[in-house]
């Protein structure tokens, strides 16, 4: 929770940096937004690379259960689908886009606002850090009445990292490396998704 607040603060700070014509023109026009991109993603592998007892742990976990990243996908796309009728300004595909993020907003927000615009790019950083939040508010009422692998589903991407320690209380420490495993699935599909929905 903290983690989102702190980065909604310097989301709203870029806000009132831009609008105060402080920054430099060089730097809203260049390439500052790429290196910050690849250096998020060397930061990413980095991580993943250094925990390989996850990959051991797999090996014990009910064959089925790793079709729960599959799950998460299909229904949030879905998701996105139906929500999509409701937003006429919006095409299919930018609401898909948006929903790639599932809740990675830092790395999704980039890319669309790449290829899609600042506007959008903008609802995709505070659509992925809503589910971020409400998988942190809400995941004891989700494993309460949709059972164990609800919170999982809904924190995505946030599963492998800043939803894991209330996914672990409110599911138990049997669940963790579950969580930890479709996070980082959900986490890997990100740019790969995002881009194919921004580029078709």
């Amino acid at each position: 929770m903290k983690n989102s607040l702190v980065i909604l603060l310097f989301f709203i700070a870029g806000i009132a940096a831009g609008l105060s014509g402080l920054v430099p023109e060089s730097l809203i026009g260049g390439d500052a937004s790429h290196w910050a991109l690849f250096a998020l993603m060397f930061c990413v592998g980095i991580s993943l690379g250094n925990d390989t007892k996850v990959l051991r742990d797999l090996k014990s976990m009910d064959p089925r259960l790793l079709l729960l990243p599959l799950m998460t996908i299909t229904g949030t796309l879905a998701g996105c689908a139906i929500v999509s009728i409701c937003l006429p300004a919006r095409s299919v595909l930018d609401c898909l886009a948006v929903g790639s993020g599932f809740g990675y907003y830092s790395l999704s927000s980039i890319f669309i606002n790449e290829f899609k615009g600042t506007e959008l790019g903008t609802v995709a950083l505070l659509a992925n850090i809503m589910r971020e939040i409400i998988t942190l508010l809400g995941a004891p009422l989700m494993a309460r009445w949709f059972g164990k692998l609800a919170p999982i589903s809904a924190g995505g991407a946030t599963s492998m990292d800043t939803t894991l320690p209330i996914i672990a209380r409110c599911c138990g420490d049997d669940f963790v490396i579950l969580s930890i495993f479709h996070g980082f699935t959900v986490d890997f599909s990100v740019p790969f998704l995002v881009t194919l929905f921004c580029n078709l």
